[in-house]
């Protein structure tokens, strides 16, 4: 079985995924690019069973573009989210693939709110299918 790791920048928190993710995406959502510092941000799902956090983390609530309330999970001393949970994606919970720092991380095959896409932005996976929603 697969596991992988992600950490926050200092890596008191870390998160143990179990399993291959359920999903890989790249969201153009101006909050995601807000939460990236980047012009979009890519993310992995796991069944929430999947997914164990450990360390000191904080939560900020808000609610998405969806409607939807998002729930963010991140380090207290050096801010990085490291987790999320939305509720229209009950039972999963996001990571931020850069948390992973691993170059051979699965490519995303969603990319959603194409239409807030840089229009320099190309994303380039194998049967990467486009959306202008979650």
């Amino acid at each position: 079985m697969t596991s992988r790791t992600a950490t926050c920048r200092c890596g008191q928190l870390r998160a143990d995924c179990n399993g291959d993710p359920v999903r890989v995406s790249v969201c153009h959502c101006l909050e995601c690019q807000k939460r990236s510092g980047s012009a979009f941000a890519t993310q992995a799902r796991w069944p929430d069973a999947d997914v164990t956090l450990t360390g000191e983390f904080r939560t900020w609530e808000r609610i998405a573009d969806s409607g939807h309330k998002a729930t963010y999970r991140f380090c207290p001393t050096c801010g990085s989210t490291l987790a999320y949970v939305i509720e229209g994606w009950p039972g999963v919970t996001a990571i931020p693939v850069g948390a992973f720092a691993d170059p051979d991380f699965p490519a995303p095959k969603f990319s959603v709110y194409e239409h807030r896409k840089h229009a320099w932005v190309t994303i380039n996976s194998d049967g990467l299918q486009r959306s202008s929603e979650p």
